[in-house]
């Protein structure tokens, strides 16, 4: 029988990346910046924070990373000049982003790896549950899946972490899990975790994607836990430890994501999502989408 756990109330977003595949844009701009449509893709990343409920956030930086703690900070002259326009639209676009969360920033200083930067954030988190969203992973809105995570995690404790089925030949680009079903269509049990394996090495073609919800058990695992793969402190090393032995911090569940996510951190995904987001805004939607059937038509008849 399940029991009822502490529900959570902080987010960590790793955001120390050096964004090496836009290169050249990112060599002064943090990838984190770069806009989806007309907002910087981080700011959808702690807007889906806070619709969980989450707004206490720590944003793991590191060098040249100045901008995001600018783009969530107050701009009085831009606010004033706004003001004087009479532009109160624009205004308020400027103004939230500012008065989204609590934010909080730590520089992760070397970069060892996803582990090493969500163990950044222990002094911050402390004994806690907290929930980690990677700034690459887009997930839309009207599908909300840390939500759901909070939810199975205040049911069963431990750890959550998401999961999405891929094609065996995908699946070496992402950690894979083993699992056990539950009695919830969207609920497995994780009992193993291999980061980036080879197809004839994976558990299964569930992978794992940008959110997890912690038990703060993880961060004794990851100040022991060696360099791995890359030469870099993984997370799935230590959630691996924490799904093999359920004494540490509860056990390893994963949820099952079949909804809308995008890819910012991929070239070719990044352009499908600011185009999908786009054909989706009442503002936009309606010429975009006219633009877009019309280019395509043509393009489809010149080859």
């Amino acid at each position: 029988m399940s029991q009822s756990h502490p529900r959570i109330s902080k987010a960590v977003i790793p955001a120390a990346g050096l964004g090496t595949r836009f290169l050249p844009a990112t060599k002064a701009t943090p990838k984190e910046m770069l806009p989806v449509v007309d907002k910087p893709a981080i700011q959808y990343v702690v807007e889906e924070a806070v619709s969980a409920g989450l707004d206490d956030v720590l944003m793991v930086t590191g060098r040249n990373k100045r901008p995001l703690e600018d783009h969530f900070d107050r701009n009085y002259e831009l606010e004033s000049a706004l003001q004087k326009k009479g532009d109160a639209g624009r205004l308020a676009k400027v103004q939230e982003s500012s008065d989204l969360a609590t934010m909080h920033y730590v520089r992760q200083g070397d970069p060892k790896g996803l582990g090493h930067a969500v163990l950044c954030a222990a002094p911050h988190v402390g004994d806690e549950p907290f929930a980690v969203l990677l700034g690459d992973d887009l997930i839309d809105p009207r599908d909300p899946l840390l939500q759901r995570m909070i939810d199975v995690q205040h049911e069963y404790g431990g750890s959550v972490i998401a999961l999405m089925e891929v094609a065996p030949e995908q699946i070496h680009l992402y950690g894979s899990a083993a699992v056990e079903t539950t009695t919830d269509a969207d609920v497995v049990k994780i009992s193993g975790l291999v980061e980036k394996p080879a197809v004839e090495d994976a558990p299964s073609h569930y992978a794992v994607i940008g959110r997890y919800v912690l038990d703060p058990a993880v961060f004794g695992i990851l100040r022991r836990t060696e360099p791995g793969r890359g030469g870099e402190i993984q997370l799935t090393d230590a959630l691996q430890q924490l799904a093999a032995d359920e004494k540490i911090g509860g056990p390893v569940h994963g949820v099952v994501f079949k909804g809308r996510r995008y890819d910012t951190g991929d070239r070719g995904d990044y352009l499908r999502a600011i185009v999908r987001l786009a054909c989706e805004r009442e503002d936009l939607g309606p010429d975009f989408r006219t633009w877009l059937q019309r280019y395509v038509t043509e393009e489809m008849q010149q080859r």
